[in-house]
């Protein structure tokens, strides 16, 4: 995240200890490796030509197993990259449908399992009867050694203690999904009608002045060029970011949909207002869902949308524009085809 001095007044002491854990978290790591290639030879094939093996260093992206716990109750366990866990965790718990405004939420703590001692204070959350069973201490403590495990406890009012029971997760969340553990269509497929945008609802087009440029877009994309460090050195994470005025809010994670979640948590921490986030990735159904929820005027991203996500984009009112490249962008919805540019598919 770049330029952070006018962020609103937050729970400075809280901020204060997520960001120190932070900095002892790796985002990456360095891993031996041997690359093979074929040396450039002309008018031949491969059999005939030469292979060359280099041994080379390479930085990795960490990917860590992240626990919420939420009032005691073990809710989840997502693959994430270990950084602004603070922000994943609002943005998750808003996404979920669990949390509605940030003051619900009225304690965290976030801490890394390390050894068989750090575990055990925690295995009444984080283990059943089956797993405890089978898998001793002392053998999880040696799984440790090839993961990085990370518990967040949240604490939430009374309020949204029923929300927790009714809409547990049952299995662990996936690096590349947004929808794991989710064992019923009605949260998979959700009425998001209570979020559809006023100008939607009043059957009201939205202005031209609405849409984001594409100059307004290749300059947050060149911004995020020049500011995803982690992806510089891995080429394994992905970015949601956001412009306020000249500075540029930029979040990564092994997963795009971790990545939006933060986005959403930082906004809801410091209750800003967005126009627009850009997305590295595709635009799969669940971001445009993390989206609408958070009532984003505009998500863009550097890859394709699905189908399905300009679906439900259009209904419930939601900007989408995908493949943002070095010179073009293409608008999905909130659009009106003109002559000019109108082209019959093949």
């Amino acid at each position: 995240m770049v330029n952070k001095n006018n962020l609103a007044t937050v729970d400075t002491l809280a901020t204060d200890a997520a960001e120190a854990l932070t900095q002892k978290a790796p985002l990456s790591r360095l891993h031996w490796a041997q690359k093979y290639r074929y040396l450039s030879t002309e008018n031949s094939t491969y059999a005939a030509k030469e292979i060359e093996i280099d041994d080379k260093s390479a930085m990795l992206a960490v990917e860590a197993a992240v626990a919420i716990v939420i009032n005691g109750i073990h809710y989840a366990i997502l693959m994430a990259s270990p950084y602004q866990l603070e922000y994943l965790a609002i943005g998750f718990l808003y996404s979920e449908g669990l949390i509605h405004h940030s003051h619900e939420l009225l304690d965290w703590e976030i801490t890394q399992l390390t050894d068989i001692a750090s575990y055990q204070k925690f295995s009444n959350n984080l283990t059943d009867d089956s797993a405890t069973a089978t898998t001793t201490f002392e053998q999880f403590s040696a799984q440790l050694q090839d993961y990085d495990v990370y518990v967040v406890e949240l604490v939430l009012n009374q309020r949204c203690h029923q929300r927790i029971q009714a809409q547990k997760r049952q299995l662990a969340g996936r690096t590349g999904c947004g929808m794991c553990g989710i064992t019923g269509l009605a949260q998979a497929l959700p009425d998001l009608s209570s979020y559809s945008a006023p100008s939607l609802e009043s059957g009201e087009k939205l202005s031209a002045s609405t849409i984001p440029t594409l100059n307004y877009l290749l300059q947050v994309r060149q911004n995020i060029n020049a500011a995803q460090h982690t992806h510089q050195l891995t080429g394994a994470v992905h970015a949601a970011a956001t412009m306020q005025g000249a500075d540029l809010y930029l979040f990564e994670d092994v997963g795009r949909h971790n990545a939006l979640d933060k986005l959403i948590g930082w906004q809801l921490r410091h209750k800003a207002e967005l126009t627009c986030v850009v997305m590295t990735s595709r635009l799969s159904i669940e971001l445009v869902q993390k989206a609408i929820r958070s009532r984003l005027p505009w998500l863009v991203g550097m890859s394709a949308p699905t189908s399905t996500a300009v679906r439900v984009a259009e209904r419930y009112g939601l900007g989408l524009a995908g493949f943002l490249r070095d010179d073009r962008v293409t608008y999905y919805t909130n659009i009106t085809p003109t002559v000019q540019t109108l082209r019959t598919p093949i």
